[in-house]
């Protein structure tokens, strides 16, 4: 099983719009593929700290998403309100994430690692000379040695869709972008040439819009240097590339080394499942938007089964808010699944009716339910000879019913002993978690508002 996060994207536009864009959509026309991996994958965790550190990271990014929907919850959420408002600043969206994507920015090119995002748009990553900046894996770019860097005016259009921002004495776009807690990266609107792919595949964007950032803040940045945004406003890498569809598909944490595929344009393609007319056939469900938070991707959840039975939660508890509040959004930077409360705990209680296992704490995990496998089945499990029953859990989409295998809920540790539920409680929103995603191929069509999704086996694509 797996905790699959973040993704955080790096993209905006350029100075002469309609060229960019132009040039953008032809340099992605044939498709394009980048390799993400995890946050961790280069450390030696055991599968309990990775667990650990995936559900610390959600409960933060949880809490800040939460303060963006101006809705106060417990602990960091009401610390991150605080912060901002001290401030004086808006939040935008959270800043951490789950995965990286290898890229280069310039010209020479220079290899740098971005956190993906799907609940966020802005592009960024450090820039020299360094006000304020964080420690990062590689060298913090330096514009004035790439010849292909350019400052954008205040007249552009991606300078004009940013939620803060003002003009220099030289009439350049200056920008600031925080993430409801505090964080934020601070500098100067630019375009740039951004490379994707491996060498012998590598495709190079002309004129993309990014934040060349020199003032830089926030605990939640330094496993990568940067941020690449794939929401949907006009800044995000999918709107500047111009593209009408990308895909993902997220290993699973038993598959930490492995690499996960994030396809753009003609290679965002999903096959049924098995084939030889056995396969699994492809679902889909429209995406909704949300005017007072047009980042994210919603979707519409119906209702939950757990054990072939459905789950009483009221009609109303997942339905979006005329006050921007509420709804279900599905994002890759989050590992672990949150329900509004009256939905969790209609769900929590009918798994505890149906697992006959023991509770346990599951406070050092940072989850809320855990069950203790009898004596002697962690050293069998931890050998891969037994298998944990659980009950099976659907989610009931507008149009789709999503069957999860028990990995993609219930994660096992075999040297604890703990099988623990990867959902959680949440006030004000909900949303659906990569762990819940992962082994699933998941495509985003940008222009019929539909998300599609089949099982697959991710590290084989």
């Amino acid at each position: 099983m797996q905790l699959l996060l973040i993704f955080l994207v790096l993209f905006a536009t350029a100075a002469a719009p309609s060229s960019c864009a132009a040039a953008a959509a032809a340099n992605a026309a044939g498709g394009l593929r980048v390799d993400l991996t995890r946050v961790d994958s280069s450390r030696n965790f055991s599968k309990l700290e990775l667990l650990q550190r995936a559900t610390l990271r959600s409960n933060h990014r949880m809490s800040r998403l939460v303060t963006r929907m101006h809705v106060v919850d417990a602990g960091a959420s009401k610390a991150a309100s605080s912060a901002a408002a001290a401030n004086g600043r808006s939040p935008v969206h959270a800043g951490n994430g789950e995965f990286l994507m290898d890229l280069s920015i310039g010209t020479p090119s220079v290899p740098f690692s971005a956190i993906v995002d799907t609940g966020s748009d802005l592009v960024w990553t450090q820039c020299k000379p360094c006000v304020e900046c964080f420690d990062q894996p590689t060298p913090i770019f330096d514009p004035s040695s790439s010849s292909t860097f350019s400052k954008l005016p205040c007249a552009a259009d991606l300078c004009s869709a940013l939620p803060t921002s003002a003009c220099n004495s030289g009439g350049a776009c200056e920008y600031l972008y925080t993430y409801g807690d505090s964080s934020s990266t601070q500098g100067v609107l630019g375009s740039e040439t951004f490379t994707f792919g491996s060498s012998k595949d590598a495709v190079s964007v002309p004129h993309v819009g990014f934040g060349c950032g020199d003032k830089n803040e926030g605990g939640g940045f330094s496993q990568g240097s940067g941020l690449v945004g794939l929401g949907r406003g006009p800044l995000s890498l999918t709107s500047q590339l111009g593209v009408s569809k990308f895909s993902y598909c997220l290993t699973s944490l038993d598959e930490t080394s492995k690499k996960s595929p994030l396809l753009f344009g003609s290679l965002a393609v999903l096959k049924e499942s098995g084939g030889g007319g056995g396969g699994t056939a492809v679902l889909s469900t429209p995406i909704s938007k949300n005017p007072l938070q047009p980042s994210f991707y919603y979707l519409s959840l119906k209702g939950i089964t757990v054990g072939g039975v459905r789950v009483k939660i009221p009609s109303t508890t997942f339905e979006l808010q005329s006050d921007g509040t509420g709804g279900l959004i599905i994002d890759s930077g989050t590992s672990i699944t949150y329900l509004e409360e009256a939905g969790y705990k209609a769900v929590k209680k009918a798994f505890l009716s149906q697992v006959k296992l023991p509770v346990a704490d599951g406070s050092d995990v940072g989850l809320d339910l855990c069950f203790s496998m009898p004596t002697g089945s962690s050293s069998a499990a931890a050998a891969g000879t037994t298998d944990v029953e659980v009950p099976k859990l659907t989610f009931h989409f507008e149009g789709a019913d999503l069957e999860l295998p028990g990995e993609n809920y219930m994660v096992l540790d075999s040297n604890s002993g703990l099988l623990c539920l990867t959902m959680m409680g949440s006030s004000g929103m909900s949303i659906f978690g990569n762990f819940q995603q992962q082994n699933t191929q998941i495509l985003y069509d940008l222009e019929k508002n539909t998300l599609s999704f089949v099982p697959a086996n991710c590290a084989d694509l």
